[in-house]
């Protein structure tokens, strides 16, 4: 049942409460975490999900560690302006396609400026690559990535392409 709810992007429901509320439920009915602009604290409860006028709860970061996101919801990011920071951990369904559908993304374009991307299995050189059109990526942390096979090739080619781009790698 979450599977093929999560999978189907509801663009009555983003017009309806607006992308950073669909965003919301969406990254949290798939395990995943968000915080709003100006708040401390992370939103995990889906059934506690502040509610007010549209607009006013706006993601600041996502957090998706042991979450089942996946290619398919990945236009419910479209319409989010204010993400700063996305932690994708030991998540099974992202891979290559995801990377580059995050990237292709013109308003993280704008506003991504911290990315984590650990244990998840699915990522290979290629996503990591595709990530140089993320523009104001300030913050690149990348461990635990097992199909990341031409390391130096990739990071020099990243670091060519985002020359203020701090990467950290923990990578075997």
């Amino acid at each position: 049942w979450a599977l093929s709810v999560s999978c189907r992007v509801d663009h009555e429901r983003i017009r309806a409460v607006g992308p950073d509320r669909a965003a919301s439920e969406w990254l949290l009915r798939c395990g995943a975490l968000v915080r709003y602009q100006g708040s401390p604290k992370w939103q995990q409860d889906y059934n506690g999900l502040p509610t007010g006028p549209l607009g006013k709860y706006r993601i600041e970061a996502i957090n998706a560690t042991d979450s089942c996101i996946m290619y398919r919801g990945f236009d419910y990011l479209d319409g989010l302006e204010h993400v700063t920071d996305i932690k994708l951990e030991k998540c099974m369904y992202i891979q290559d396609q995801c990377l580059q559908r995050l990237s292709e993304t013109s308003n993280l374009q704008k506003s991504l400026q911290q990315l984590k991307i650990i244990s998840c299995g699915n990522v290979t050189d290629k996503g990591i690559l595709a990530l140089h059109k993320l523009t104001n990526l300030e913050y690149l942390y990348l461990s635990d990535l097992p199909g990341i096979r031409e390391k130096e090739t990739t990071f020099r080619v990243l670091q060519e392409a985002l020359p203020k781009l701090e990467l950290e790698l923990d990578l075997e």
